[in-house]
């Protein structure tokens, strides 16, 4: 893939880069006062603005729609701020861009469906704009990186991904997980690719976003996009999440910046002293993980032999019951210890099922 680096394309005013914005452009006054205020922080590198809404259930609040596009390009002129704004599909593409909006994102609902992007895609032959592309609502990386390929076979090269969490069917205390994983995946495999956080998506509630953010620095990540609302009671969508634009500039100032390289010899040795360590646990790790699977192997055929099925659920049931009681008497934390050993189950299933075909 061919990228251009983010200074090439978007000028960040400060570091990290913050992108910022109400939820929905819902009136003129709205959008005046939201980016004037945001504007007068000095902060903010572009604005950004909602206009068509995709809702999980029809009644609720959907945008304004195309007419609204005119409020948020005449906000960003009289406040010198690109603009930016969601599209969906191809209609919404050529809108925007009739309407001169500066920089395009495609939203995680539309992520996860290679149709949707690849008809933006053709949308956007022959523009030169930039589009930042969120992850998917599921943590698939392949469909993230397939729909930033898919965009930039179509001539982008101004690319930027946007990490907003992912779907859970009960994420506390966030309203979507993290999984910051997801992203240390998608920056393996793309390394040239900026990457920004979405905390308002993530946090669900204005009072974590600060929390979220200084995670999201802490990993690494270019910056933020953040819903700002200059009234966020009053929102028409998601006001939980939003802040006032002052509250945002108290959540950026606050931010700590810490280096990824420290020249302290002593903090370098102790760093090195302790990632040997961990390098020493890991590697018992495996052997005992190999020892399991080799275990996992033998019980298979015994199975087999007495007509019983591979999956035992009153047994994993009983696993996972003794594994998370012998986790917390070790103080690790129940998700850690269930996803891990869910994820031994899986491969000592797997190998179970192949050995007997």
């Amino acid at each position: 893939m061919k990228i251009e680096s983010l200074d090439a394309w978007i000028k960040p005013k400060s570091k990290p880069l913050l992108i910022a914005g109400p939820c929905s452009v819902e009136s003129e006054e709205q959008m005046m006062q939201t980016a004037a205020s945001l504007a007068k922080n000095g902060n903010v590198s572009a604005l950004r603005g909602g206009v068509w809404k995709p809702r999980t259930k029809p009644g609720s609040f959907e945008g304004i729609g195309s007419p609204a596009l005119k409020w948020l390009k005449q906000a960003g002129i009289a406040n010198q701020l690109p603009v930016c704004t969601e599209v969906a599909n191809a209609k919404h593409v050529e809108q925007a861009l009739e309407a001169e909006i500066d920089i395009l994102w495609i939203g995680a609902r539309t992520t996860v469906n290679p149709f949707y992007i690849q008809d933006i895609a053709d949308a956007l032959k022959g523009v030169d704009i930039p589009v930042m592309v969120k992850n998917p609502i599921h943590p698939e990386v392949k469909l993230w990186v397939g729909a930033l390929e898919r965009i930039n076979n179509a001539g982008i090269t101004k690319l930027l991904g946007i990490h907003r969490g992912f779907y859970a069917y009960q994420s506390q205390p966030f309203r979507n997980e993290p999984k910051w994983e997801v992203f240390f995946e998608l920056r393996r495999l793309l390394p040239e690719l900026p990457v920004i956080c979405d905390p308002s998506h993530i946090a669900g509630r204005s009072e974590l976003i600060g929390e979220i953010c200084q995670s999201a620095l802490d990993l690494g990540m270019d910056g933020f996009m953040v819903e700002s609302h200059i009234e966020p009671h009053k929102a028409l969508s998601d006001p939980l999440q939003q802040l006032r634009p002052y509250d945002l500039d108290l959540v950026y100032r606050a931010l700590e910046h810490r280096d990824e390289a420290i020249d302290d010899k002593r903090f370098i040795h102790q760093l090195e002293e302790l990632r040997k360590q961990i390098d020493d646990v890991d590697n018992e790790l495996l052997k005992l993980i190999a020892k399991r699977q080799d275990l996992s192997e033998a019980i298979g055929p015994v199975k087999y032999e007495n007509q019983a099925t591979i999956f035992q659920m009153k047994r994993w049931f009983k696993v996972l019951e003794n594994r998370k009681k012998a986790g917390q008497e070790l103080k690790l934390e129940d998700d850690m210890v269930h996803e891990l050993f869910q994820l031994l189950h899986k491969y000592s299933i797997d190998t179970q099922i192949k050995n007997h075909h």
